[in-house]
């Protein structure tokens, strides 16, 4: 028997894919690689916000159902709304006849020359049955000179409670100590507190 050679005879062209030194195909295969590598992180980081967002929403979904239902209301509920809001009408309506005293001689105080000291001072509040009765306010005092009682009168019509400042008196006299002091009488109006 004579030997017999089955293989192909070499005839010195590279063996294997015809594509495999060519550039476009390298190019398109590195290509597809780099789009699937980047679908597949777009992928993996949105599945992973909506695992976070649906952790989220089961734990606020367990929180609203361990929240009490608040009661129906009872029948009687509104007889109560009712007495509330008469009552708030009257506190309202007292406290807008309300006049705030500190204020007032707070208001004094502060428009007070430093020359002029004050013996006696009485006040009454305005009648809230009758807004046309005034409520007086009166002072008695003393200061160096007549520029003083001046300067005193300019400022107390300047506080807004007060209205209708008057001088009743001022009358030059001697103090114990010997010194001549003007003694002064005045009178004003207290308006009342929706005035």
């Amino acid at each position: 028997m004579r030997a017999v050679n089955l293989l192909p005879k070499d005839d010195g062209r590279p063996r294997g894919p015809e594509f495999r030194n060519n550039p476009v195909v390298i190019g398109g295969v590195v290509g597809a690689v780099l789009v699937t590598a980047v679908l597949a992180a777009m992928f993996l980081t949105a599945s992973t916000a909506v695992a976070d967002n649906q952790k989220d929403r089961d734990a606020a979904a367990a929180q609203l159902a361990a929240t009490p239902v608040p009661p129906t209301p009872a029948p009687g509920a509104s007889e109560l709304e009712q007495e509330k809001s008469a009552r708030i009408g009257a506190l309202s309506a007292a406290l807008s006849g309300r006049l705030a005293w500190d204020r007032v001689l707070r208001e004094v105080s502060l428009v007070l020359p430093d020359d002029v000291w004050l013996s006696s001072l009485s006040a009454t509040a305005p009648v809230a049955a009758s807004p046309t009765t005034a409520a007086g306010f009166s002072i008695n005092g003393r200061t160096y000179s007549h520029d003083g009682v001046a300067r005193l009168l300019a400022r107390l019509s300047v506080v807004p409670q007060l209205s209708n400042v008057q001088l009743l008196h001022s009358a030059l006299a001697v103090s114990q100590t010997g010194r001549k002091v003007v003694e002064f009488s005045i009178n004003a109006t207290v308006k009342g507190a929706g005035a």
